[in-house]
């Protein structure tokens, strides 16, 4: 029986021109902010934005972005509440602070339904913060928006590597685009990652240093977009052409 939601899903992703999925394959490697700060950042430089926080089991960039008691307006399906200029949707609009203890199909069709509802409007870029590891809502994801990209998120850790190649290995098999690789935490100039990437032929996009003041700016947009962490995002986005746009800027 064809599920009519898939349908719809495709309707929604319409009128967005570009949609980025911030993956890396493991927890702790700076995922989610380096997906908040991106989406702030393309924000300040003048596109219109959204934010998908689709990290079922740990959501964090409601703490990141300081979100307070925002709940979504319902018109014909759920339109994202504005946090910051951006389109913000998460789960936990729904779950409060609660945890979500779903798997396997549950957790399928809790996404396709988010996916369904979800009304993001006009957008030159929607920045979707994803899960940990190669599971069924990256799959889910892959197989549901179309005209999805990756932008790979690592560190020197050979361990984070080690993860970070198979999530480049199943992207390339199932040939879904791939933005590039963001180097995050660096403590010290090291060939790890870009030596890693060669045999890829996936481009480096740039480094973060790693920011000891970055936990002092969580909950607060604007201390974060002063952070160091912010100033090496910014030259990235500057930098990398797969992180703009073609079209002139509509603000």
């Amino acid at each position: 029986m064809t599920d009519l939601r898939l349908e719809v899903i495709e309707k929604r992703f319409r009128d967005v021109d570009k949609i980025i999925a911030v993956s890396g394959g493991k927890g702790g490697i700076g995922k989610s902010l380096t997906a908040s700060t991106l989406a702030l950042i393309l924000k300040e430089s003048g596109y219109r934005v959204g934010l998908f926080d689709l990290d079922f089991s740990s959501p964090a960039i409601h703490v990141i972005l300081g979100v307070g008691e925002a709940y979504p307006e319902e018109d014909k399906g759920i339109i994202p509440p504005e946090i910051c200029g951006i389109k913000f949707m998460t789960i936990v609009y729904y779950i409060r602070d609660h945890p979500l203890p779903l798997r396997g199909v549950d957790i399928s069709n809790a996404l396709i339904e988010l996916l369904t509802i979800t009304r993001w409007g006009s957008l030159d870029f929607l920045i979707i913060d994803m899960p940990p590891g190669m599971g069924d809502v990256t799959l889910d994801v892959i197989r549901l928006i179309k005209k999805i990209q990756f932008l790979i998120v690592a560190t020197q850790s050979r361990v984070v590597m080690e993860t970070v190649k198979k999530v480049i290995k199943m992207l390339k098999v199932l040939e879904i685009p791939m933005v590039g690789v963001i180097e995050n935490m660096q403590t010290t100039p090291s060939p790890v990652v870009k030596n890693e990437l060669k045999a890829f032929n996936l481009p480096l996009l740039g480094e973060i240093g790693f920011d000891k003041g970055l936990e002092n700016s969580l909950g607060d947009v604007n201390k974060l977009l002063k952070t160091d962490f912010a100033g090496d995002i910014r030259k990235i986005v500057l930098n990398s052409d797969g992180l703009k746009l073609k079209t002139t800027l509509r603000k």
